[in-house]
């Protein structure tokens, strides 16, 4: 069976990559174990400078596995105790620098994990969703409270609320893509790019890295994640998330007219 996470490290650059392109490389609970696992070895291993995130395949993220989530995963979610919710709270405290690489669909937390990114490279395939509200859910990753911060209240409402799709274009004008590459030249760009970083002195990226963010930023960003997370459990125990979950299986529009 293969891995649906891979780890690589060469040359001070540790290499994420989502490895399930047959589902598009949805996340289930076990890779969000993966994940979070990868990051705290990248943190205290001295010779890892920069983390890579990327993906196989045509897209980058499709967000979570609904079929893998279950009821037990809503849960453990509503209560904090996710997988999601543990790797979440290890990239609030991941201090190098972080690059990432998009093609295909970024859903969910597909695009939720790039506002966490620090160089974001994606090319003219790359199509993103902020879905919650059409899911009966609420953002997550301290969306709600950094897209404003980037793109301004009206735009990121536009995006959080209708959770419409939207293209690299409309991605670097929110302030989510730094960098836009054709598709032939995104994985090699992304890996050059994070080799740069690697070759730089590794303290002064860390506190740099510190500094833009900033201690009145991570703490205001806590709060975000701990509001969100509250909201979203309700969300997930609420009759609108139920129906857009079965709508989704059964191929059909929702209908959210008696569940207000």
């Amino acid at each position: 069976m293969t891995d649906p996470v891979l780890v690589h490290r060469e040359n001070g650059v540790l290499t994420v990559t989502l490895n399930r392109a047959e589902k598009r490389n949805a996340i289930t609970a076990d890779m969000y174990g993966t994940l979070e696992k990868a990051m705290k070895e990248a943190l205290a291993d001295d010779d890892v400078r920069v983390a890579l995130l990327c993906a196989d395949g045509e897209h980058f993220c499709a967000g979570n596995d609904l079929q893998d989530f279950g009821a037990k995963g809503a849960k453990a979610a509503a209560e904090g105790k996710s997988p999601a919710m543990h790797f979440i709270q290890t990239m609030l405290g991941f201090d190098k620098p972080l690059v990432a690489a998009v093609r295909g669909s970024a859903v969910g937390i597909g695009t939720t994990v790039l506002l966490h990114c620090d160089l974001v490279l994606a090319s003219e395939t790359a199509r993103f969703a902020l879905p919650f509200t059409r899911l009966g859910l609420v953002p997550e990753f301290g969306s709600s409270y950094i897209l404003p911060m980037m793109a301004g209240r009206v735009m990121a409402s536009h995006v959080l609320l209708t959770g419409e799709t939207f293209d690299t274009q409309r991605a670097v004008q929110l302030g989510i893509v730094s960098e836009a590459v054709s598709d032939a030249e995104l994985d090699s760009a992304a890996a050059q790019r994070a080799r740069q970083l690697a070759e730089l002195p590794p303290q002064a990226l860390r506190a740099t890295k510190r500094l833009i963010n900033g201690e009145a930023h991570q703490e205001r960003l806590g709060q975000a994640v701990a509001a969100e997370r509250i909201a979203f459990g309700k969300g997930l125990m609420s009759a609108e998330h139920q129906e857009a979950v079965a709508a989704f299986f059964e191929k059909r529009k929702p209908d959210f007219s008696t569940t207000g």
